[in-house]
């Protein structure tokens, strides 16, 4: 009598197509779920933004202009008596894709607007290219 302990060729065979089938039916489940959580990140961080600019406002009677940027909550621009920041806590955060927020005031959609063009980093797209705005909730 001979014993064999190991697997024959069609058993590994076998065994490698399930565990493909099932990479290929997950993976893209959890690239996913990155891709939302990045979205959700800049929204966030768009909305920090946000409150931040409000405080500035507060303080100060008006929003930063567009070529003041949103620098000005971190370091304070020339003239301005009544400047009470910084405003934000950290340096300005770039959004989930390693880019810069694109600001602008007034805005197009209110009294500024915020973008973040997401992973392509140009205006417009979809999924994970979609623009992230501060006029969107």
């Amino acid at each position: 009598m001979r014993n064999n302990y190991g697997f024959t060729l069609i058993e590994l065979l076998v065994v490698m197509v399930i565990i493909g089938l099932l990479a290929a039916l997950v993976g893209p489940r959890f690239i996913r779920q990155e891709e939302k959580a990045k979205i959700k990140a800049a929204k966030a961080q768009i909305e920090l933004l946000g409150t931040a600019l409000d405080t500035f406002r507060l303080d100060v009677g008006r929003y930063p202009s567009t070529e003041e940027g949103l620098e000005a909550l971190r370091t304070k621009p020339g003239g301005l008596e009544r400047w009470d920041g910084p405003y934000l806590k950290k340096d300005l955060p770039l959004d989930p894709w390693g880019k810069a927020y694109a600001y602008k005031s007034p805005g197009e959609h209110g009294a500024f607007d915020i973008v973040s063009y997401g992973a392509d980093g140009a205006s417009g797209g979809e999924g994970d290219n979609r623009d992230i705005t501060s006029w969107e909730r």
